[in-house]
């Protein structure tokens, strides 16, 4: 490993109001060597950018595709048969008019194309997270659910639904070579992780099913030491992000403005979790040669994901890009401390 495993970096779905030439201009003035752009600042009209194009704003500037975030089509692909609304605002306006069957269907061939074009960047890793396969009744995560009665039981069928609907995507990725990095998150189809270890299963140790660790989302008992040590070889992306969960409210108050909110995300520098912690378990679990193993590369990404309620977007991520590089991208030791004394 070399005296640094770890290079800033930068998420682009919160900046997506930019295009991916203005949003690499902004990371690389904020302090970034990468960028992992969102799949939006990679479109075309209904097409997808050139590779040669893409690859030429990151050469032109220096900077490194640190994989391509793709949360919300996956989200869309794994919920739209709840006929939930809340997939509406990731879709073309002539597709959320669609049936739940036909707005499926579209995010499936759009996750395809996307990986066709991954593969085509050699961006192997796909950081994302698959939706709400269980169904909202089990996503409430409610200790009194009913989830299993004399004619149903809701955790079976999720694992058979999860298993059925991202067989396509899953062959193809690993037709690609690709990993599906699931942000593990509440909400989704994998809150903890025993639930994501439990989709694993299910689908017979898929290779391409892996973990994007983000510290921020372990907020309701699981620590994100538990966590990622439990899923660790599968740890193969990562985002940095901080939150501070403010004391006699309750985490699941049905309260959608962030400022009243219990758990509120936060300047990296300024939140509960130690960062520099974090990152040390990143190395611990043998992320970093995960990651370049994956992507041939000799650093891996800490991708800052920062995002504030009350500051400036960003100044949030360009504060967080600037931390990451002056106190996370360390000299990692080439040995014990204890190997030096008394020589």
């Amino acid at each position: 490993m070399p005296d640094k495993c770890f290079h800033p970096s930068v998420e682009g779905a919160q900046h997506g109001a930019k295009s991916l030439p203005a949003f690499l201009d902004y990371a690389k003035a904020s302090g970034a060597t990468g960028a992992q752009p969102s799949n939006y600042m990679l479109q075309e009209g209904d097409k997808f950018k050139k590779p040669a194009e893409i690859r030429a704003a990151f050469a032109d500037r220096g900077m490194s595709l640190d994989g391509i975030s793709a949360h919300c089509p996956f989200w869309v692909h794994t919920t739209a048969w709840t006929e939930s609304p809340t997939v509406r605002p990731f879709l073309p306006p002539e597709v959320a008019r669609k049936s739940a069957g036909e707005i499926e269907k579209w995010s499936e061939t759009y996750i395809l194309r996307l990986l066709d074009l991954a593969a085509a960047l050699e961006a192997r890793i796909i950081p994302m997270f698959w939706g709400v396969a269980f169904g909202w009744e089990m996503a409430t995560g409610y200790p009194w659910g009913f989830w299993k009665g004399g004619d149903y039981d809701l955790a079976k069928a999720g694992r058979e639904r999860f298993v059925k609907k991202t067989a396509k995507i899953r062959a193809h990725a690993n037709k690609l070579g690709l990993f599906l990095a699931h942000e593990i998150h509440p909400g989704t189809a994998a809150f903890c992780a025993d639930d994501f270890n439990a989709l694993v299963a299910a689908c017979d140790a898929d290779k391409c099913l892996t973990v994007n660790a983000d510290p921020s989302h372990c907020w309701e008992g699981e620590s994100w030491e538990t966590r990622f040590l439990k899923v660790a070889p599968r740890v193969i992306a990562c985002h940095v992000k901080n939150y501070v969960v403010r004391p006699g409210l309750p985490l699941r108050m049905m309260e959608g403005g962030w400022q009243k909110r219990a758990m509120q995300f936060v300047d990296i520098a300024s939140g509960d979790l130690n960062m520099t912690r974090y990152a040390e378990l990143l190395i611990h679990i043998g992320y970093p040669q995960r990651y370049c193993a994956a992507m041939k590369t000799k650093t891996a990404p800490l991708v800052v994901e920062a995002e504030s309620a009350y500051r400036d977007l960003d100044q949030t991520s360009a504060n967080g890009i600037a931390y990451v590089r002056d106190n996370l991208c360390f000299n990692v030791a080439a040995g014990s401390f204890e190997e030096g004394m008394g020589a």
